[in-house]
């Protein structure tokens, strides 16, 4: 568990995973989702594969509200063609980097 420093409290973990596929589908869709030991899971399998990781409690809670293999709603392409942006420059960058090295 994630402590909420600003209460105090202690605030369980949440993870939501996105795939994107353009020739499949026209907006990406929620591949998993969890809290707590399968939050921390799906986490822990993004590290193992390289996944890069953004957090975003917000958009997290928004996102967890939505049934795996749901294309996430049109009210929500900006927050995640932002999120698919950070992703796709991290990509590069490691390869970039791995080509470097």
């Amino acid at each position: 568990m994630k402590q909420d420093k600003a209460s105090g409290k202690n605030a369980v973990t949440k993870a939501v995973a996105l795939k994107y596929d353009a020739e499949k589908r026209s907006a990406p869709i929620v591949v998993a989702k969890g809290k707590g030991a399968i939050a921390e899971s799906i986490l822990e399998k993004a590290k193992e594969h390289d996944v890069p990781i953004q957090e975003d409690s917000s958009l997290v809670e928004v996102l967890s509200k939505l049934d795996v293999d749901q294309e996430i709603p049109s009210e929500l392409y900006t927050l995640v063609a932002e999120i698919l942006s950070f992703v796709y420059q991290s990509d590069r960058r490691a390869k970039e980097w791995e080509d470097e090295q």
